[in-house]
């Protein structure tokens, strides 16, 4: 059975191709009828290499069956063994493959040139016939050097074992009998470029030499011809198409390898790193080895994980100081969880934006997306809709998260300067000698000024200029704030570092700051007033709004996320500022001097000093001897202090109290404003006896129909051994905790006895 199967086998394999009419090469081409993003990057990766293409009338056809013959020309173009066609088009191979088919060359090359595949029993090919995944597979593994000897098994079965193993089958069919799709046949092929060879090395090393960990950054950048078509890297690189095609952008943002002709350095494809391994948050604290997500999610990386910012690679310890809490990251993750790669921002790395004129229009995005439409929207990193969209926003699209980034910061400025000339600039100077990149969308509206014209700019959430608009008379009125430090002053833009200079920075230094035009280049203001009312932490708002997700709260100048407060109540007389969003959600807090507004959850230690008794004398004697009689002893109580503990070295106090509380007690408490003393103490509210069984994973509980949000730093204490432990200690430690929430929040943890 065996042997009639593998004989079967040497019958079956064979190759195809894609054929249509492609679009002209220096147009950008996308597909209408392919949504799917992994599908979309597999088919403009080949297409790049020049394994497949698109019909004449912009489609795709994924879900169209391939035929032997078809499959057979992808297979060529694979190996990039097209220079090799001529030795084979006057070959005859099969009697039904003649040379004049229009696939001969690609068959009779894969047959006998590469021996890849076989024909029929019947000594025919059979080039019209369906071919099968199985088919596809066993050519594919056959390139990777993959013999019968070394799969065994019943075909296709044995063969579709290796390519599940191997990864060459990931995200296509695992039924080996089935028609193999366009599809199909362009995951497959991406597979195949990320393969190994079964001996060694890599597949894509057998037709070119790769470059491999590089970010891609564009696909229009000048290149050596002085086309607007090549590849650029996060490093800077640039280089040109071998086939002189443009690519669609949408490989943009993703780290990969770079394939080059080994005759010279021009490119063949970039071929895209598995994208399971990546993930767009948005963020919320960060330190030099550690980044956390808006969900409390926690990521570790090394201080000089290679990170894109601003237009360039540097390191994750050059970048993490500027970010803000809001900033949407793209994190580029190893098999243990660990940050690669950081790119800061959704991904977008585009030169195309559209400027939105009208409420909730998303007229033009089909033109950045190519036309798909399942794309997600985040505007100012937050999650939004187009319900959310307002006149002047300005946006792009990231193919690395498949999702259009909108912004709706506005700078008023006086115009400086321009390069090359003022009809097509491509880099302004404003803002007291500050240089900023136009994109191309841009130049139309900017032709309208000159050097000496005060304008407003409409900025991408990277900092880009998208337009330009009048800074008088139209709606799109400046909003840029920034934070002032070393006197300089930051602008609040996205993901984006704008560093300006001001000769007011020294009046403002530490706080944040209105940015407006000024003939001396920056003029600023200090922000107060906005929306009123205290801040709850607890419940997420200020008065009665709401915060939004990508809320950045900034303390004494310093960049604080809301976890940091440690909840509670924050007065309104603490809040120096509130902005409010779109959506009439506060998206940006200014807090003065905190001290008296963080709430401090732990364990009271109380501690009492012993009686003092005291000779005092009787009136009409200064004797201070006690033998002499004069006098009596006067008993005073010590002074009671209390300390509250919340971790291993954490601690408030001790301070001398008057309240009525009790070592072991949970108690929250917040200082008085000169740091020396308690201003309120509140106790806990205790869940006892709550078993493991409650707890839905580590960041919820429910006890008595109702569910308790837990933090991730929540304090734990055990009480058997008297130390203070992590949250899955505690939950390792005994089958029932006692919980002291406030609100709906768990604060403190309890376990032992």
């Amino acid at each position: 059975m065996k042997k009639r199967v593998l004989s079967f086998l040497l019958a079956v394999c064979l190759a195809a191709s894609v054929l249509v009419l492609p679009a002209a090469a220096s147009q950008t081409v996308r597909f209408s009828d392919v949504t799917d993003k992994e599908t979309a990057m597999a088919v403009e990766s080949l297409r790049l290499l020049g394994v497949l293409d698109g019909y004449g009338d912009g489609s795709f056809r994924p879900d169209a069956i391939l035929t032997r013959a078809q499959f057979c020309k992808m297979a060529v173009y694979a190996m990039n063994g097209e220079s090799e066609l001529g030795l084979y088009r006057t070959v005859t191979v099969f009697p039904d493959v003649k040379p004049s088919h229009w696939a001969a060359p690609y068959i009779n090359m894969a047959a006998k040139g590469k021996g890849i595949i076989a024909g029929y029993a019947d000594g025919r090919f059979h080039p019209e016939r369906t071919v099968t995944v199985g088919q596809a597979v066993t050519i594919l593994l056959r390139l990777l050097e993959y013999k019968d000897e070394n799969v065994g098994g019943i075909w296709p079965q044995g063969y579709m074992a290796v390519g599940a193993t191997v990864g060459l089958t990931d995200g296509i069919s695992s039924d080996g009998y089935a028609a193999l799709t366009r599809g199909q046949a362009a995951k497959l092929f991406l597979n195949l470029l990320r393969a190994d060879m079964r001996e060694s090395g890599k597949y894509v090393d057998t037709i070119g030499t790769a470059v491999s960990n590089t970010m891609l950054v564009s696909s229009s950048a000048t290149g050596p011809d002085g086309r607007d078509n090549a590849l650029q890297t996060a490093k800077g690189d640039v280089y040109q198409l071998a086939s002189g095609k443009t690519s669609s952008g949408i490989l943009n943002g993703y780290k990969g390898t770079l394939v080059l002709a080994k005759k010279g350095a021009k490119v063949l494809t970039f071929v895209p790193d598995s994208t399971g391994a990546s993930r767009t948050i948005t963020l919320a604290s960060k330190t030099a080895t550690q980044i956390v997500d808006g969900s409390g999610v926690k990521y570790t990386l090394e201080s000089d994980t290679a990170s894109y910012f601003n237009g360039e690679e540097t390191t994750w310890s050059e970048v993490y100081s500027w970010l803000h809490s809001g900033t949407s990251l793209t994190l580029y993750l190893n098999d243990a969880g660990g940050v690669d790669y950081v790119f800061v921002g959704g991904g977008s790395t585009s030169t195309a934006a559209v400027i939105v004129y009208d409420d909730t229009s998303a007229v033009g995005f089909d033109s950045l997306t190519g036309g798909a439409t399942n794309y997600a929207i985040y505007k100012n990193g937050a999650p939004a809709g187009l319900g959310d969209l307002r006149k002047y926003d300005v946006a792009v699209y990231s193919a690395a998260s498949n999702s259009i980034r909108v912004c709706d910061t506005r700078v008023t400025v006086h115009y400086e300067d321009c390069s090359p000339n003022a009809k097509e600039p491509s880099e302004i100077t404003v803002l007291g000698g500050t240089k900023m990149t136009v994109l191309p969308t841009a130049m139309d509206s900017l032709s309208k000024f000159k050097p000496g014209d005060q304008m407003t700019l409409l900025l991408t959430e990277d900092g880009r200029v998208a337009g330009a608009v009048e800074a008088t008379g139209s709606s799109a009125r400046g909003n840029a704030v920034g934070i002032v430090r070393d006197g300089t002053v930051q602008m609040l833009c996205g993901t984006a570092k704008i560093t300006l200079k001001s000769s007011d920075a020294a009046d403002y230094s530490g706080q944040l700051v209105r940015i407006s035009a000024s003939s001396k280049g920056v003029a600023l203001s200090p922000l107060t007033g906005g929306a009123s009312g205290s801040l709850d932490v607890a419940s997420g708002k200020l008065g009665s709004r709401a915060l939004a997700d990508n809320v950045m709260i900034f303390e004494n100048g310093k960049d604080v996320s809301l976890g940091q407060l440690t909840s509670g109540v924050v007065s309104s007389s603490q809040i120096l500022y509130a902005r409010t969003n779109w959506a009439g959600q506060v998206d940006l807090i200014v807090l003065g001097d905190m001290k008296s507004a963080t709430v401090y959850y732990g364990r009271a230690v109380i501690k009492q000093d012993e009686k003092v008794e005291t000779w005092v004398p009787d009136d009409g004697y200064e004797d201070t001897d006690p033998d002499k009689g004069h006098g009596h002893y006067v008993t005073s109580s010590g002074k009671t202090t209390l300390e509250v503990v919340y971790g291993d070295g954490k601690s408030v106090g001790p301070f001398v109290t008057g309240y009525d509380v009790r070592t072991g007690d949970y108690v929250a408490v917040t200082l008085n404003s000169k740091g020396t003393g308690f201003a309120s103490l509140i106790k806990l509210t205790e869940l006892e006896d709550v078993p493991n069984s409650s707890w839905s994973g580590q960041s919820a509980v429910t006890v008595g129909g109702r569910t308790y949000t837990v933090p991730g730093d929540v304090p734990c204490y055990n009480r058997s051994t008297k130390r203070w432990v992590t949250l899955a200690a505690a939950h390792g430690y005994a089958e029932t905790a006692n919980l002291y929430v406030s609100g709906s929040i768990v604060r403190v943890i309890e376990v032992g006895d």
